[in-house]
């Protein structure tokens, strides 16, 4: 989880940088791609600690 929340403020900061910079767009673009990357994981991670819980009982 902490991973997840460490994504999404590198992705909350690139995209501040790539909105307000000039010629940092691509920035905001990265930040996009990171924030997908946490979400995708968070969804894995929620998957896998689904299963995990069911064959304990």
């Amino acid at each position: 989880m902490t991973l997840f929340l460490l994504l999404v403020i590198a992705a909350i900061v690139l995209g501040l940088i790539g909105v307000v910079a000039e010629g940092l767009f691509y920035l905001l673009v990265i930040g996009i791609v990171v924030f997908v990357v946490a979400l995708v994981y968070l969804g894995m991670h929620i998957k896998r600690s689904g299963r995990h819980q069911r064959t304990l009982r």
